[in-house]
């Protein structure tokens, strides 16, 4: 599908169903939680090891805490906007890894309902036909969550659409960066309410893992990804030669 065609779906899309999507996402996360938990450890330390390489070179987030002490919390939004323009370098880095990864355990839940024996997609898009543009889409994922936060409010809008940077890069890695972007906010935006609804639903699934002194976060807060997944299969779905193009790439 082109970029036109999948536009058109998505502003043909009819209401989709809760608790079906729901029940989707639970059956779905019961095959593919160890690829989930494997790719939310590498996040983890990844960004762990980068923010400890920053602050040898004094590049860290700051932590005054007599600031607050000091100044009684008058100048918030100074400190606040401070600290996330000290950290976008870090952002973007985090980013590439972590849309490359969410990417590659989308296809690998393609791959899984396509019932194939090899699905290990897990740094599929980290090679040289596709790291320039997971490069520059991480740029303008951090840009665009960099100005959300700045402005406070906004970010809960385009929360939902940056959850579709992935899956429509999964899906259609050979589109533009652009056209990516614009998609994603289309589909966000239209189904903004469904998708929020259902990202805060398995956040808080996700979060039960914390009862297993805290290690299980690990292995359960993977579902959250899951959600973006079924509303794009159900709005847009996967184009018809997906199982053909698996064959001699994985």
């Amino acid at each position: 599908m082109n970029f036109e065609q999948i536009h058109r779906k998505i502003n043909e899309a009819k209401r989709l169903d809760f608790g079906l999507i729901i029940d989707e996402v639970i059956r779905l996360y019961k095959t593919i939680w160890l690829k989930g938990f494997l790719i939310v450890v590498v996040i983890v330390i990844f960004s762990a090891a980068l923010a400890f390489l920053f602050s040898l070179f004094g590049l860290g987030i700051g932590t005054d805490t007599t600031f607050w002490f000091k100044y009684k919390g008058v100048d918030f939004y100074n400190i606040y906007a401070t600290q996330i323009l000290y950290s976008f370098p870090q952002t973007i880095l985090i980013s590439v890894v972590s849309l490359g990864m969410i990417a590659g355990l989308y296809r690998m839940c393609k791959i899984e309902e396509h019932d194939k024996e090899k699905n290990d997609a897990f740094f599929y898009f980290f090679s040289g036909e596709y790291i320039s543009k997971l490069f520059m889409l991480a740029i303008i994922y951090a840009f665009i969550a960099l100005l959300s936060q700045l402005l406070l409010l906004p970010y809960i809008y385009t929360f939902v659409p940056l959850a579709y940077f992935a899956m429509v890069f999964s899906s259609h890695p050979e589109l533009t960066e652009m056209e990516i972007v614009k998609l994603s906010f289309y589909i966000g935006t239209k189904k903004w309410f469904l998708s929020f609804a259902l990202i805060l639903v398995t956040f808080i699934l996700g979060m039960l893992g914390v009862i297993a002194c805290g290690i299980g976060l690990f292995f359960t807060i993977s579902i959250m990804y899951l959600p973006v997944y079924f509303v794009y299969k159900h709005v847009v779905g996967f184009d018809g030669d997906f199982e053909i193009n698996l064959i001699g790439k994985e």
